[in-house]
């Protein structure tokens, strides 16, 4: 089972700087190469102070700049904030210039906030997600594409350059309902996917759903892999446990607002909200607890095929602390999962 660290910016003070949050970003992603991480990820919103990454592509060319052999994965790029045509030859020149390690995980967005100020109802961005990603597709597999439909019409051209890699980097569908996972699965799409702060039993049934997937495509999904996502923090002991829970609570209350609430945001600043879940209740979910704690949390993973745990450890701790966490994964937990995994990581 592989590792990834979650490069997921969180602003909570303006006055910290954005060039301050990205140089901590970079200064992760750089140990992280050192210490042996299979993959970064990078997100993509706009317009908040949570997941903060307005240019995902960009940010991975210049990961790539400062690293060797780290790959570099989209957590996700949304589809229907793009327009297809301009997307590709970006993501194919993206590619070039980090030297083949990109992996572009994709998804239509879950923010009604961001999506709607960007002029994509939340109603729409199913449909427009999957004509963006069918058009995507043709763009970098094919040299002369021309298209008829509901959001994209246009004569034929090419996307110049060509893709160094066939059809581009490896494509990584972002779905989290259980049903969901199985179609793309079946599909044949690499899966990242999160139980967010959702309980064991749905975790299992996410990697249940990518499993039947696999098992009812002809050549069984051999080479397909399954990302998982999980916010985590190593701690001391129970008392340092605690204090993280409570800062990974206060993150929540900021990040449900826009997932699942009414989306308030103030000068780019979402609002803190009253969350039905306990702290006590958050900690139970998450990886967050000694090196010990978190192998047996992880250990039911690599038992049931996840082939790559993808850790956010940015929530609003100092980066100093997120250093030391990196540091102290790498060496005492990590070590534990080497060669488990259940399928060929996505080249």
């Amino acid at each position: 089972m592989e590792f990834s660290i979650q490069l997921s910016a969180y602003y909570p003070d303006k006055s910290y700087g954005g060039d301050r949050v990205y140089n901590d970003m970079l200064e992760q992603a750089v140990l992280c190469d050192r210490l042996g991480y299979d993959a970064v990820s990078i997100t993509e919103h706009h317009l908040i102070n949570i997941l903060m990454m307005p240019a995902p592509l960009q940010f991975a060319v210049k990961i790539a700049s400062m690293t060797e052999r780290i790959k570099i994965m989209t957590a996700i790029a949304v589809l229907p904030l793009h327009d297809m045509r301009i997307y590709a030859g970006e993501l194919v020149c993206a590619d070039i210039f980090t030297d083949g390690r990109l992996m572009l995980g994709v998804g239509r967005g879950a923010y009604a906030f961001e999506m709607e100020r960007l002029g994509v109802p939340m109603d729409e961005t199913r449909d427009k997600f999957n004509e963006s990603l069918d058009v995507l597709q043709a763009l970098l597999s094919e040299e002369e594409v021309s298209w008829n439909g509901k959001y994209y019409t246009f004569a034929p051209l090419t996307i110049m350059p060509r893709p160094v890699r066939p059809g581009g980097p490896p494509l990584m569908m972002a779905v989290m309902v259980p049903e969901g996972i199985y179609h793309c699965t079946k599909r044949g799409f690499h899966i990242q996917t999160t139980p967010l702060s959702g309980d064991h039993k749905h975790m299992l049934e996410q990697v249940d759903a990518f499993n039947r997937g696999k098992t009812d495509r002809d050549d069984g999904g051999k080479d397909l892999t399954l990302t998982l996502s999980r916010v985590g923090f190593l701690a001391r002991d129970a008392a340092d446990a605690k204090r993280k829970v409570a800062q990974a609570h206060d993150y929540y209350s900021r990040f449900d607002n826009v997932f699942t609430g009414p989306g308030i945001v103030t000068n780019g600043m979402i609002e803190p909200l009253p969350r039905k879940q306990t702290a006590e209740e958050l900690g139970e979910s998450l990886l967050i607890g000694t090196p010990q704690q978190l192998i047996d949390k992880l250990a039911p993973y690599a038992e049931a095929g996840v082939d790559r745990v993808i850790v956010n450890i940015n929530f609003g701790m100092e980066q100093s602390e997120q250093l030391d966490c990196i540091q102290q994964f790498a060496e005492e937990v990590m070590p534990h999962f080497a060669g488990q995994t259940n399928a060929v990581a996505a080249e």
